[in-house]
């Protein structure tokens, strides 16, 4: 483990701290950066990455600390500080407006005056987006972006604004491998041109492909920095404290028909379903894989009661659900965990003890808080929640709101649905929440699951289904399709016909 003299380096954070109540997420962080370089920040969940990284683009204020760029303090209490310094954040969950269309989004935060000229916006859209080989249509909605090109206007649009620090935080979550490649060659070309870029993962071998150095945090602290080539257990180990072991699957036997689609059509806006019929069992843990906005979404909400299909029969446990309502397929044992945890899942501003008490099946008319608070701290404990009963859920970390999400969960789940269910987490809390997920199926619970990580679908699931355009190009046996089929058969191209 090294580190660079002060001296040189032309990006300095001095003893950054920021408490949330009595939660310290970071807690005296000292960092040096040079020109140039392409810096991993690697954490578990809740270490305090994101946190720290929202302070140097200006989204939260420090308690304490300096943040010093090319020998110069830099104030920075908002994101206009922080771009007209120079500081741009891509955000794991790009910043952009989806009713707005690709130009308007572009514009956002555009220095002048108030009226905008638009045919200059467009023209430097377009020679911004050739400068670095993407295509935009100015005039297309945001909301028919993949998070991919999403994510390309968001930088493009920071780097028109002047960014020269350009920040990253968990930027592959939700994107093709094809977008993934075009994002990694895009920030060696920005670090070429003098940039720092500061590439926030959980995921080890992105950085070790990608980065020059890395810096581990631990519970609000920086606790190591290493250059490359990196040591995969040494980095584990300084993130976690112990090298981590995954668990074993066990194999559980597959029973009965849970859920049953027999020729369903189904609309969400752009993407349609049509004429599905595909059955899965129970205990089974069946993984959809596709682009986004090839179905996958619409098939997760239609089975649970948010869609309602056009035509065709949806049966849970044997029971039909076709055209009923969300609470009908409740009341028949069906749960749903969307991706958005905080926009669909959590409710910004309750703590968690008031999100406890919203789920817990009390007949009476008064809530007991003094109790409600022993049981909200009883499962933070049991679940690893880092946080207390008086924590919003806002204040939480991504992993830590997943954690509280599956705390909320009922006991009496026939059917569990999910988007994403492991996004954003490191391999411990990943593995963590498999291991409650897989316990469930020995009551018979079907887990099915939406993800954009391959080695997740083909670990855990028994069958994936890959959607593409809306229909399921194929149905494969997760033990025997291998990465590169399973790669190519979400591309589009059916290598096992």
């Amino acid at each position: 483990m090294t580190s660079e003299p002060a001296d040189t380096a032309a990006l300095q954070l001095r003893n950054i701290r920021k408490h949330f109540g009595a939660v310290r997420a970071v807690d005296g962080v000292t960092i040096d950066l040079q020109e140039g370089e392409l810096r991993g920040l690697l954490g578990e969940n809740g270490a305090g990455k994101s946190t720290l990284m929202k302070i140097l683009s200006g989204f939260i204020e420090a308690d304490s600390g300096e943040v010093i760029l090319h020998g110069k303090p830099v104030p920075l209490h908002s994101p206009d500080d922080a771009i007209a310094a120079g500081i741009g954040m891509l955000h794991q969950d790009p910043l952009v407006f989806l009713p707005f269309t690709v130009l308007d989004n572009f514009l956002l935060g555009a220095p002048g005056s108030v009226r905008l000229n638009r045919r200059e916006g467009e023209r430097a859209l377009r020679e911004a987006a050739d400068r670095y080989g993407f295509t935009f249509d100015p005039k297309a909605l945001a909301q028919t972006l993949t998070v991919g090109e999403r994510q390309q206007l968001e930088i493009t649009r920071l780097l028109w604004l002047g960014a020269r620090v350009l920040i990253l935080d968990e930027p592959t979550t939700g994107i093709s491998a094809s977008q993934r490649e075009k994002l990694f060659e895009i920030l060696r070309r920005l670090a070429d041109d003098g940039m720092i870029v500061i590439f926030v993962s959980h995921k080890l071998e992105e950085i070790e492909q990608l980065c020059e150095r890395a810096t581990v945090m631990r519970r609000g602290k920086v606790v190591g920095q290493t250059h490359a080539p990196f040591s995969t257990d040494d980095l584990v180990e300084m993130m976690f404290g112990e090298v981590v072991v995954l668990g074993e699957r066990a194999e559980v036997a597959t029973g009965g028909t849970m859920l049953a689609w027999s020729s369903v059509s189904v609309s969400e806006r752009l993407i349609s379903v049509e004429d599905l019929s595909l059955d899965v069992a129970s205990s089974e843990v069946f993984g959809l894989a596709g682009l986004e906005g090839s179905g996958q979404r619409t098939f997760l909400q239609a089975s649970t009661g948010l869609l309602r299909p056009k035509r065709g029969s949806i049966r849970v446990d044997d029971v039909e659900l076709t055209g009923k309502h969300y609470r009908d397929f409740m009341a028949a044992g069906v749960h749903y965990l969307p991706a958005g945890r905080l926009e669909e899942g959590l409710v910004a501003g309750m703590t968690i003890s008031e999100h406890f008490e919203l789920v817990r099946r009390d007949s009476s008319f008064f809530i007991d808080w003094p109790a409600g608070d022993e049981y909200a701290g009883e499962e933070i404990e049991e679940n690893h929640i880092k946080g207390t009963p008086e924590s919003t859920a806002e204040s939480l970390s991504g992993g830590n709101q997943q954690r509280l999400l599956l705390a909320m969960m009922p006991d009496d789940i026939r059917l569990l649905l999910m988007e994403h269910p492991t996004r954003g987490l490191d391999i411990e809390s990943a593995d963590w929440v498999w291991t409650q997920l897989l316990a469930r199926r020995s009551s018979g619970t079907a887990i099915v699951f939406a993800s954009a990580d391959l080695d997740e679908l083909l670990r855990y699931s028994d069958r994936v289904a890959v959607f593409f355009n809306g229909n399921v190009l194929r149905i494969v046996d997760a033990k025997t399709v291998t990465p590169d089929e399973l790669g190519y058969l979400i591309g589009g191209k059916d290598v096992l016909a």
